[in-house]
């Protein structure tokens, strides 16, 4: 028989997830469902369930293969779990820069640096002769 895991510990060793309290939160905000339900982070995991989960990167649905009580390395981590995610959730959604929600502009754009102060402060001095 194979040892009980958590689903909050399973999911942070399979490196879905960075931290076990990221996993936890994720689990107890409705992120991750199994059958289409809801369910809580202590729910031991079992071969061949399969887990729809949302992360602020990307959508996954996993089919369980094998289980895994510590974090272990990525090669040895995927293992343990099959990808099932359709083409079109697999696209990473790439977060925006965060000067485009603070409103500051982008590097070399707006007011001019201090070199093309001077320079355009040479060109009109010398128009002005």
């Amino acid at each position: 028989m194979e040892n009980k895991v958590r689903l909050d510990k399973y999911l942070w060793a399979i490196r879905i997830f960075k931290t076990r309290t990221l996993a936890t939160t994720a689990i107890d905000d409705g992120k991750v469902k199994w059958n289409g339900n809801n369910i809580k982070p202590a729910k031991p995991v079992a071969v061949g369930e399969r887990y729809d989960i949302k992360t602020p990167a990307r959508k996954w649905t996993i089919e369980v293969t094998g289980i895994i009580e510590n974090r272990v390395g990525f090669e040895e981590a995927v293992t343990k779990y099959v990808d099932l995610t359709s083409e079109e959730d697999k696209v990473v959604t790439k977060v925006l820069e965060s000067g485009f929600y603070t409103g500051k502009r982008l590097s070399k754009t707006g007011r001019p640096t201090k070199k093309q102060r001077r320079d355009l402060g040479d060109y009109f001095d010398d128009k002005d002769e």
